[in-house]
């Protein structure tokens, strides 16, 4: 790849996507939790990016043309879950909820499987999308996700991809924006306000997903990297990254993740579900808990799982 090849394609990008030059730059990072060290050098070839997430508008556009079903809206089958409980295998999805109160860090006192909730119900009952088409979708899983990008002539993003767009063309700097998390008290990016999960400061209405280009676009001019929601990335999970090249020479090129048999979680060895990387943090990660909203961040999300706080974007390469 060469500066010239880089320059042409910015001119010709597909509609909605950011150009980012290929470079060679530091992944992961030392400084926080166990599964982003080492930070260790990559080279990644340059691609197109979605400006913003997959919105609802784009989503609901897929849905209409072809008439797709997502996984939360089908009825789980029992031979896939092992032992669970009958009432449980119904259509639906986590949604967070806010306690009043919490002992310990139990997650179940903060997300809950709602039966009905899904893309167009986000959080089930009666609930929908009025407000809320140009916030990103949410509740996909990782195929539903793929076969949006599939049915665009797009693809998702390795992690290596989405931490050199999200880093912003920065290299050495803890946030995507610089070395504070609220630069003279300003939110960069839609993440936790308060004390997590049971004190939100945001005014009412405004907790949970925002419209995209909220907030602050990064240096390559693309819209809610970090927060908002957590984005799917097509690399199996894996608990640390390699280490360092020992040689210029031997650096990674384009790397692609794990082995799959490795990405499946430990504690549920009847289960053998792969595990993808998600990115970027969400409107839930705040300091208190989860300081995941930094393009270093990673956390490793089921295949099959959907959540309130989990969407996407596409890329194109070359």
């Amino acid at each position: 790849m060469t500066l010239a090849f880089d320059e042409r394609d910015q001119t010709t990008a597909p509609d909605g996507m950011v150009w980012i030059p290929g470079r060679t730059f530091t992944m992961g990072s030392n400084d926080h939790y166990s599964e982003e060290a080492p930070a260790h050098p990559v080279t990644v070839d340059g691609f197109w990016i979605d400006e913003v997430p997959v919105t609802n508008r784009r989503f609901g556009e897929f849905v209409k043309a072809t008439g797709y079903v997502t996984l939360a809206e089908k009825i789980p089958d029992a031979k896939d879950y092992p032992g669970a409980q009958p009432a449980m295998l119904k259509a639906g999805s986590l949604v967070f909820h806010q306690p009043k109160s919490v002992t310990g860090r139990d997650i179940r006192q903060w997300w809950t499987f709602k039966f009905g909730a899904n893309w167009r119900r986000p959080l089930g009952g009666l609930s929908d999308l009025r407000g809320k088409l140009d916030h990103p979708v949410v509740h996909v899983a990782y195929c539903d996700a793929r076969a949006y990008a599939d049915w665009a002539g797009l693809d998702l993003p390795t992690e290596a991809e989405w931490e050199l767009a999200a880093r912003g063309g920065t290299d050495d700097t803890e946030y995507a924006w610089g070395s504070e998390l609220m630069p003279d008290g300003i939110a960069m990016a839609n993440t936790w306000q308060g004390t997590f999960p049971t004190h939100s400061t945001k005014p009412a209405g405004k907790e949970r997903t925002s419209p995209v280009r909220a907030f602050p676009a990064n240096g390559y001019g693309l819209y809610d990297m970090i927060g908002n929601v957590w984005e799917w990335t097509t690399d199996y999970w894996s608990t640390r990254h390699p280490e360092p090249a020992a040689k210029s020479c031997c650096i990674p090129t384009n790397p692609r993740g794990g082995a799959v048999e490795a990405s499946y979680d430990p504690s549920l060895p009847d289960i053998l579900i792969p595990r993808r990387v998600l990115k970027g943090g969400s409107h839930l990660c705040a300091p208190n808990y989860c300081r995941r909203y930094r393009p270093a961040a990673r956390h490793a999300e089921p295949e099959d799982t959907s959540t309130s706080h989990v969407g996407f974007r596409c890329i194109k390469r070359p």
